[in-house]
């Protein structure tokens, strides 16, 4: 009994250390790619806006047809069920509201970051391990380039200035949805309903939805390289490491929503 609670403990807190040291690796991440962006031309190693562009692009414009499915899908889905909910009371009047707030504060960023966390985060860690596996990151250090500088800090910037705006273009075409199901059960038009919304919208709900998309994007490009540059084991590790950003970061992600609505809404 003692054994087996003493080898319980063991794997605990080898776990927690673990989780302590990938926490402070992804904050050292955090603190190199801000200085090279900042102070990297004083040492000859500038970010290459031109690789933070490549890297906006790949995130924002390529995922805009999965996330204008998924939000389109979403504002559908949301209609139905606040009609239906709302409905047993009496207050289906109230449809244009609780579907905007829920997705201007809630469901666009998230959608979001479940789409970009799937295909960013997933090719940062396959594309960081897979030239960790052909010693390419030791090569670009042998030749003097920074991989911080050269490989984090673009992806880093790219999915700070993308996932703001990806999460207004999904809070949009998500209120098209929910307006396109609304308006007939309600009896009302679409630009009726749109023009409801709008008007029963605050500034806080696209603040709060944005600054939820800026965390987001934060966990998402720090887990995808830090676990890239964590791999072992060849191309089977390569593999692990995708699978693993990928579950990591949505978990993150779903936590760190949880924090958000319960200390913004309290």
């Amino acid at each position: 009994m003692r054994e087996a609670l003493a080898n319980a403990l063991d794997r605990l807190g080898r776990r927690v250390i673990s989780a302590v040291d990938a926490l402070g690796y992804m904050g050292s991440l955090l603190v190199e790619s801000v200085f090279f962006t900042a102070m990297g031309w004083t040492r000859g190693q500038p970010v290459r806006w031109r690789m933070v562009a490549e890297q906006a692009r790949q995130i924002g414009v390529d995922a805009i047809p999965i996330v204008s499915l998924l939000s389109l899908t979403i504002g559908v889905m949301l209609g139905i069920q606040f009609i239906a909910a709302l409905g047993e009371f009496g207050a289906q009047n109230q449809v244009v509201m609780a579907a905007g707030k829920a997705i201007t504060r809630e469901f666009g960023a998230l959608i979001t970051a479940i789409v970009v966390a799937g295909r960013t985060g997933s090719s940062l860690a396959a594309r960081l391990g897979s030239m960790v596996v052909s010693q390419e990151i030791d090569a670009l250090a042998v030749i003097g380039i920074e991989p911080v500088r050269y490989l984090v800090a673009p992806a880093l910037i790219g999915l700070l200035l993308m996932m703001p705006v990806l999460t207004v273009f999904a809070d949009a075409v998500a209120l098209l949805g929910a307006g396109l199901y609304a308006s007939g059960s309600l009896d009302i038009d679409i630009a009726t309903y749109l023009l409801r919304t709008l008007q029963t919208l605050e500034p806080r709900d696209l603040w709060e939805g944005l600054s939820k998309s800026v965390v987001f994007a934060l966990l998402i490009g720090l887990i995808g390289v830090s676990t890239g540059f964590a791999v072992q084991g060849g191309a089977e590790g390569v593999g692990r490491a995708t699978t693993r950003a990928v579950v990591r970061s949505i978990t993150a992600i779903v936590i760190a929503d949880m924090l958000f609505s319960f200390f913004l809404n309290r």
